[in-house]
């Protein structure tokens, strides 16, 4: 008989540790290997920093900022705040201390969890600002003393000597599903974060039905690796709460450069990810085939395309038979399962890919191969998930289907509405935006233009802020436009401009390392990544993938002009979110010259 009712996560974990005891329930990296960490330690720890927490006074309700990248020490912080029936407010770590002050700020958090020393110095640069803040733990010990300071050890030291002990199963029993568990401040792509305030219920909901759709396809025995920063809805739902359901044990990368040798050091049986890992991964295997020999090439080649005759077994399901199947496996055996070993993918059985869209060719290039990557679509106010392709029915290019008890409807004007038990509270704070994005009749506005197609499947056609309205009067999204270029194994990043202009535009990122290959083969020398966009060879060859990739666009929908710039976006040099969303606002002003000239005045 389970110890505690089942009306939210912290509950559940309780029982899961009860259950699993001496078994490993997540993984670090420590001393150039991974160890791992059973459910009982981590259980221990989280009822000492809960008692710490309770040492201070903290109430029911009451807001703890936490503000570190994916290890186990986020996972113990967060279940000790929920546990007492407080809010846990994650913060990315890679905001910086006016960003993190803005969140510890609004939020009312009473206390903050740090990762690092240098998330540290960012809270500490800013502390004096931060009225309501009076205590700070970080998990790394730390050089010196600090006045107001806990190192995590310490916490748990403090923790263990509280003697009301019992206090803590009274708190989590207190806990109803529809108090705010957590409240996630949304990226911001334009102005400032809102805090989308998450109800127990709404994480409950949300990871229980997702987790009964696949059940066939998971269980206990499955090892998961996070790298999704944690402080995202994708990652707290998916590779967080559905693990802690089911019991399977979570791995934490080290960082997102580390990945590839994480993927092998841990051959992950599940991951959840954004598009853009898969694109790094895909053009990485490309690039590396490009160097090979021609037989390799040639062999290469063929095994694609029994890969492509293979989708429709591997979307459906369905068993290979007669020749194919022995076509299949010797592919297999020669190229894919070679491929797979060495990117540390041997044990896959499905990836999920969310947080923006990902090219039909990435995801043909995975599934065609055996690796099931189940494209889903959310939102941080839905929890996230509200769609996902099924593992036996999956169609590259749409998001799938509604999961159960989710309803679905698209406005007069293509808004794709959503009512069901993953929808948000609403924002902190924030009544009048609140009132904005919900419908007469309930119904959570998404911001995302979609259709439904004859099978059901969703497909997600753009977003109404970034919606190009040209000088012409024509509507059109970028990001179907960016996806396609992004096909191309010479484009790393691109985004398309055009608002109230006469014809479309792009700024275009190269992929370096493949242009530059590119261009010592055919006799282009250049001095850097400068040098190298401003060579008329790469220029052309940029001009050719751009036709290639947008032919089966309208006209109106054709770039006329490019840009090449000689650096990659990056979140730290502010042109993406988190979670590598191009933040449009920032690049339209950032490169505003370069802009301006791809429209010279006279250009009719």
């Amino acid at each position: 008989m389970a110890k505690y009712k089942e009306t939210c996560m912290p509950a559940i974990f309780q029982n899961q540790a009860e259950k699993y005891g001496s078994r490993a329930c997540v993984g670090y990296k420590k001393g150039g290997a991974f160890v791992d960490i059973s459910w009982a330690d981590m259980n221990s720890m989280i009822h000492d920093l809960a008692y710490y927490l309770l040492s201070l006074g903290v109430k029911k309700g009451e807001k703890l900022a936490l503000f570190s990248p994916n290890r186990w020490e986020w996972w113990v912080a967060n279940q000790a705040t929920l546990s007492i029936g407080a809010i846990s407010v994650p913060i990315y770590a890679t905001n910086s201390s006016e960003e993190a002050q803005y969140i510890i700020d609004n939020s009312d958090s009473r206390a903050c969890f740090v990762g690092t020393e240098d998330h540290l110095d960012r809270v500490l640069k800013v502390r004096g600002k931060l009225k309501r803040m009076k205590h700070i733990v970080v998990f790394d010990e730390t050089r010196k003393k600090l006045k107001g300071v806990l190192t995590l050890s310490e916490a748990f030291k403090v923790g263990r000597g509280y003697k009301k002990k019992n206090e803590f199963d009274k708190r989590l029993k207190s806990v109803k599903p529809s108090d705010v568990s957590t409240i996630i401040y949304t990226s911001g792509t334009t102005g400032n974060p809102k805090g989308v305030m998450l109800m127990h219920s709404n994480f409950l909901s949300n990871a229980t039905i997702v987790y009964n759709e696949v059940k066939e396809h998971m269980s206990s025995e499955d090892t998961m690796l996070s790298f999704l920063p944690l402080s995202h809805s994708l990652e707290m739902t998916c590779g967080y709460f559905i693990p802690t359901l089911i019991g399977a044990k979570v791995c934490f990368a080290e960082d997102i450069s580390k990945l590839m040798e994480n993927f092998q050091e841990v051959r992950p049986t599940i991951i959840i990810s954004v598009p853009r890992i898969y694109e790094k991964v895909h053009a990485g295997i490309l690039a590396k085939v490009a160097e090979g020999s021609g037989v390799k090439k040639a062999i290469f080649g063929w095994a694609m395309k029994i890969a492509a005759k293979n989708l429709p077994y591997e979307c459906r399901n369905m068993p290979r038979t007669g020749l194919f199947a022995k076509q299949f496996n010797l592919a297999d055996k020669l190229v894919f399962s070679k491929l797979k070993k060495t990117i540390g993918l041997d044990r896959m059985r499905f990836a999920i890919s969310g947080g923006g869209p990902l090219s039909v060719s990435d995801a043909e290039f995975f599934i065609g191969m055996g690796i099931k990557i189940l494209e889903g679509f959310g939102l941080t106010e839905t929890t996230p998930v509200t769609h996902f392709n099924r593992p036996n029915n999956i169609k590259p290019g749409t998001v799938g289907h509604p999961i159960p008890q989710t309803k679905v409807r698209i406005s007069d004007d293509g808004e794709l509405l959503i009512k069901g038990p993953q929808v948000m509270k609403g924002y902190y704070k924030n009544p009048k935006a609140t009132k904005e994005v919900f419908t007469r009749d309930g119904f959570f506005k998404t911001g995302d233009i979609a259709m439904i197609d004859e099978e059901g499947f969703l497909k997600i056609t753009g977003r109404i802020k970034d919606i190009i309205v040209t000088a012409g009067g024509k509507n059109i999204s970028p990001q179907n436009i960016e996806n396609s270029l992004k096909t191309s194994q010479y484009i790393e990043q691109v985004a398309v401009i055009g608002d109230r202009r006469k014809y479309l535009s792009a700024l275009v990122i190269p992929a370096f390392e493949t242009v530059s290959k590119w261009a010592k083969k055919n006799g282009v020398s250049f001095s850097g990544h400068k040098d190298l966009t401003e060579k008329p060879e790469i220029y052309k060859l940029i001009a050719g993938e751009i036709e290639k990739y947008t032919k089966q666009y309208a006209r109106v929908e054709q770039i006329r002009k490019f840009k090449l710039l000689d650096a990659e976006w990056t979140q730290q040099t502010g042109e993406l979110t988190p979670t590598q969303k191009v933040k449009r606002r920032i690049i339209e002003s950032k490169y505003a010259k370069e802009i301006e000239s791809l429209y010279p005045p006279d250009n009719d």
